[in-house]
């Protein structure tokens, strides 16, 4: 224990040790919020902010107790003078910034479970990124809805007169956010359900995109062609989307061909089956599929099919799967077919039209 009297008075011993007290928690907060959270999140931020700033306070506090301040005495007086009165509930700054500072804390907790419940699911590999990603939100929504209400609460609101008066607020102006209200019931379904998670592959409206953001209210998608597409989340649970990685990333890649009908059959069914297998991007444990599948006008028709494991190259895949076919098919001499139409004419039906007669130049006078 060092003794700290023969050089300091008692209060500059209560002001070094405050200073030093204060310094310490905040640099504590600071070890612990970037080992916890990460020096770039904005929890972390936030952490070592709100670390800093209560160390200055009471560092300053302790400086103006020094100076003979009564800074308790201050603070009381000035908090609990009334500012108004609500319904015979008296609002004093102490209400204000208590309110003020709970949900201060309620954004923040939310914000810090979202972050923790992530970075624990991840290293413990408990599920894929877009599961992470849904649950973590979903436990961010209730932790902030919990803090609001303890807010409310803390400051003489009565939560159940609330309700009440928040179910008719609601009916009135039900009509009128309709849409608002209807996405964001849908996000709480797609957040709870997963079947649509950051990252996968979906096709709405007849385009493939991948999801990039499923917020609470729309979604943010992309498409191959590099465009953001701000989708309502209402559509996406009221219309039929197919999602191409709900279960597994494959897709099954198909090509229509058709050869003539000099052709032979066997021939072409081991060409194109031989053909597929040497496409490289294909899922070797499943075998390429052939068919025959229409005898049509000009053509025999036959169907190419190889699985890939990237449903976002489908277009590269199907490209890659149509060379092989043409250099396969170009070096067994099958020739591929294109409408033709022959036209036969009976005899008779085209009669030759008589020349027209002659006219003799006009004699001259």
């Amino acid at each position: 224990m060092i003794d700290l009297s023969p050089y300091l008075a008692a209060q500059d011993q209560v002001l070094l040790l405050t200073v030093v007290l204060c310094t310490a928690m905040a640099a504590l907060v600071w070890l612990v919020s970037r080992r916890a959270l990460g020096t770039e999140s904005l929890a972390g931020v936030v952490t070592w902010r709100l670390a800093l700033f209560g160390a200055v306070c009471g560092s300053g506090a302790a400086l103006l107790y020094r100076f003979g301040v009564d800074v308790l005495g201050l603070a009381e007086r000035a908090g609990n003078a009334p500012l108004i009165t609500i319904s015979g509930i008296e609002v004093t700054a102490v209400t204000v910034v208590v309110f003020v500072v709970l949900l201060g804390l309620a954004w923040y907790s939310s914000i810090l479970a979202r972050e923790g419940m992530g970075r624990a699911l991840n290293a413990r590999k408990l599920g894929d990124p877009g599961t992470v990603a849904a649950f973590s939100r979903l436990v961010q929504y209730a932790v902030g809805g919990l803090g609001v209400a303890v807010a409310l609460q803390s400051v003489g609101i009565d939560l159940g007169a609330l309700v009440t008066a928040g179910a008719v607020f609601a009916v009135g102006i039900g009509f009128a956010m309709q849409n608002i209200a209807q996405n964001f019931v849908s996000g709480v379904i797609l957040l709870a359900e997963r079947s649509i998670s950051p990252g996968d592959i979906v096709e709405v409206d007849g385009r493939m995109v991948r999801i990039r953001v499923l917020g609470i209210r729309s979604t943010i998608a992309t498409t191959r062609d590099d465009e953001e597409l701000i989708i309502p989340n209402s559509f996406l649970v009221q219309s039929n989307v197919k999602n191409f990685t709900l279960n597994d990333d494959s897709l099954r890649v198909r090509l229509p061909v058709g050869v003539a009908y000099e052709s032979d059959l066997d021939l072409v069914l081991r060409t194109l089956v031989a053909a597929a297998k040497t496409m490289p991007s294909r899922i070797e444990a499943r075998d390429p599929v052939v068919v025959l599948t229409a005898f049509g006008s000009s053509s025999v028709d036959f169907e190419v099919s190889v699985w890939i494991k990237d449903p976002w190259r489908s277009q590269q895949a199907r490209s890659e799967l149509a060379f092989v076919v043409w250099n396969a098919l170009k070096a067994a001499e099958i020739t591929i077919a294109f409408p033709q139409v022959d036209v036969h004419f009976d005899p008779g039906v085209l009669v030759p039209k008589p020349a027209a007669p002659k006219k003799e130049p006009a004699a001259q006078a």
